[in-house]
C-alpha cells in the first residue's frame, strides 16, 4: 500500500511545479498522485468489502439489493461457477452489473479483469453495459468507461463482447489472478463461447456466472443449470418479486421490478401451462412436448439478432398477413419484409368496412405488395371491400384469399390446409432458423401463442393440427396473432382465390 510520505512528496511537486508554471509536468504529475490515491483506496476497498459485496452496493453505490440478488452475489463470492435462470423484470442485467463493478472495486490493481458477452452486440452495449456504465459514474469509480470498455490508468480492465458463435479462442489472451466472465441473456450463447469462456476461468480465484431466461430447453444454458453440471444454480421467479412477496425494499427498488399486475395479466394471456409463462413468469425451462408443433428450441433460436445484418433481396418480398376477428376476437394485421418479421396492426372489431381501411393503411405504410386474408366467415366480406377500394384506385396490392378448412396442396400428408400453413411454416421456418423474429412487433403475445397448438395423425395417417375451436375451448382465447404471421409467410401462389 502507498504510505503518507509518498503521497506528501508528490504532493510537494505539485506545489513546486505550479510556481514554476510548468503546466506539461503538472498534469503528469497530478495524474500520477490521483492513480496513487486510486490504488490505496482500492486496497483498502479490497480488504473491506472483498468478502461483502452487500455492504459494497449499499455503501459504495447507496443502493439496495434484494433478498435474491443478495444470493447471487454472494454465490459468486462463494462458487467459481454461478447459473441463475430468472423470470423477466427481477433485476438479473442490473445484478450482473453490480458484480463487475464489486468485482474491479475489490481487487488489487493490476490482478483483475473483467469479460461479459451476450447473443449479440446489441444486448452487450445497451442492456449490461449501460447499467455498468451508471453504476460507475454513481460511485465515481477509478477509471474510465465507454460503451463496452472499461480502462484504468490506460489499461484495459474489462470488456464486452459478442464474438462469432464458433469462435472459441474469443478471449484469449486475458491474463489476471482474478477474472470474472459474465454470460447474460444465456439461453442464447452457443456452447462454444461457453467453451472459451470456461478457458478464463480455471484458478480458484475466477468466477464465471451465467445469468438469463430460460427459454431454450436445447440450450447449453439448460445443461449448465440441470442436476449434476457442477454449477451452482439459482433460480428467481416473478413470485419471488418484492412486489408480490411484501419483502420490504426502498420505492425506486420496488418500483423497478416485476408486480403482480403483469403476473396475472400474463396468466390470463398466456396461460399457466404455456411455456412462455413458465420461462419469464417462473423462471423454468420447459420441455418440448412431442404433440408441440412449434417447439419452444427452436423458435427462441428464431428471436436472437443475426450477426450479420440481412441483405436486400432477402428483405423482399414485403407481404401482409391478416387474421379476420370475429366473435369478439381481434382482427391482426402482419408485416412480413422477406425473412423478417415486422410490424403488426390489431383493432377489435369484425366490421369489413373498418378493417378494409387499416389494411389499406398498413399497405400505404409498409409498402406491401401483397395481403393474404383468412376467408372464412367475415374474411370474404373485407376481400370484397379490398377489392372495391382497388377498383377505385386506392391501392395495386394483389389480394389473395386463405380458407384453412380447405384441402391441403398435399392431401396424402395433410388433413386441411390449417395443418399445412401450421407443419410447414411455423414448424418448418422454426426447425430451419427460415425467419428472423428478432425484431418483430409484439413478440411475446405471438411466440406464446405459436407454442399452444398441438398436433397427432389421423386414421389415414396424415398431420392434423389441433382446430382453433380446440384451442380457444382449452385457452379461453383465439391465436390471433400467431395465424397472421402464418398467412404473412405463406406462397400466395397456393392460394385458392386471387383479386389484382
Amino acid at each position: 500500500m502507498t504510505t503518507a510520505p509518498d503521497l506528501d512528496h508528490l504532493r510537494q511537486q505539485i506545489g513546486l511545479l505550479v510556481s514554476a508554471g510548468d503546466t506539461r509536468q503538472l498534469k503528469q504529475v497530478r495524474d500520477r498522485l490521483q492513480s496513487t490515491v486510486d490504488k490505496r483506496n482500492l486496497a483498502t476497498r479490497a480488504a473491506k468489502y472483498g468478502a461483502d459485496p452487500i455492504g459494497w452496493v449499499r455503501e459504495r453505490l447507496g443502493q439496495t439489493v434484494w433478498s435474491k440478488q443478495a444470493d447471487i452475489m454472494t454465490s459468486v463470492r462463494d462458487h467459481r461457477r454461478t447459473a441463475v435462470r430468472s423470470g423477466h423484470g427481477v433485476g438479473k442485467s442490473h445484478t450482473a452489473s453490480l458484480l463487475a463493478c464489486w468485482w474491479l472495486d475489490t481487487h488489487p490493481p493490476g490482478t483483475a479483469f473483467v469479460v461479459t458477452t451476450a447473443p449479440t452486440g446489441a444486448q452487450v452495449r445497451a442492456i449490461l453495459w449501460r447499467y455498468i456504465r451508471r453504476n460507475h459514474k454513481r460511485a465515481q469509480l477509478a477509471g474510465r468507461v465507454n460503451q463496452t470498455e472499461w480502462h484504468i490508468d490506460d489499461e484495459i480492465v474489462a470488456f464486452g463482447r459478442k464474438p462469432a458463435d464458433h469462435d472459441e479462442s474469443a478471449f484469449q489472451g486475458i491474463h489476471a489472478r482474478y477474472v470474472l466472465v459474465i454470460i447474460d441473456e444465456a439461453c442464447g450463447v452457443p456452447a462454444q463461447l461457453w467453451v472459451a469462456a470456461d478457458a478464463l476461468t480455471t484458478n480458484s480465484d475466477c468466477r464465471l456466472v451465467a445469468i438469463g431466461n430460460p427459454d431454450n430447453p436445447a440450450s447449453h444454458f439448460r445443461k449448465v443449470c440441470s442436476p449434476g453440471s457442477g454449477w451452482h444454480v439459482l433460480g428467481i421467479s416473478a413470485f419471488d418479486s418484492p412486489n408480490l412477496t411484501g419483502e420490504d425494499v426502498p420505492e425506486d427498488v420496488a418500483l423497478a421490478l416485476v408486480g403482480r399486475e403483469w403476473v396475472e395479466e400474463k396468466a390470463r394471456e398466456w396461460g399457466e401451462d404455456n411455456p412462455l409463462y413458465r420461462s419469464k413468469v417462473l423462471g423454468e425451462f420447459s420441455t418440448d412436448a412431442a404433440t408441440q408443433v412449434v417447439r419452444s428450441s427452436d423458435i427462441a433460436a428464431c428471436r436472437i439478432e443475426p450477426d450479420t445484418p440481412p441483405t436486400p433481396d432477402m428483405l423482399l418480398p414485403i407481404e401482409l398477413g391478416v387474421d379476420v376477428g370475429g366473435g369478439g376476437d381481434e382482427t391482426v394485421i402482419r408485416e412480413r419484409r422477406g425473412i423478417k418479421a415486422g410490424r403488426e396492426w390489431r383493432a377489435h372489431t369484425d366490421r369489413p368496412e373498418k378493417i378494409a381501411p387499416m389494411i389499406l393503411a398498413a399497405l400505404r405504410e409498409s409498402g406491401a405488395t401483397a395481403v393474404k386474408v383468412d376467408s372464412i366467415g367475415i374474411g370474404f366480406g373485407v376481400i370484397g371491400e379490398l377489392r372495391n377500394l382497388a377498383n377505385q384506385g386506392k391501392h395495386t396490392a394483389h389480394i389473395y384469399a386463405v380458407n384453412v378448412a380447405e384441402k391441403a396442396s398435399r392431401p396424402d400428408k395433410f388433413v386441411n390446409l390449417r395443418a399445412e400453413l401450421w407443419w410447414d411454416i411455423g414448424r418448418g421456418l422454426s426447425e430451419r432458423g427460415g425467419w428472423d423474429l428478432s425484431t418483430m412487433a409484439n413478440p411475446d403475445t405471438t411466440v406464446a401463442q405459436m407454442l399452444e397448438p398441438r398436433w397427432d395423425i389421423d386414421p389415414a395417417g396424415r398431420i392434423r393440427v389441433e382446430p382453433k375451436t380446440d384451442i380457444i375451448g382449452r385457452l379461453g382465447r383465439s391465436p390471433d396473432n400467431a395465424d397472421a404471421l402464418l398467412l404473412a409467410y405463406y406462397s400466395a401462389a397456393r392460394t385458392r382465390v386471387r383479386w389484382m
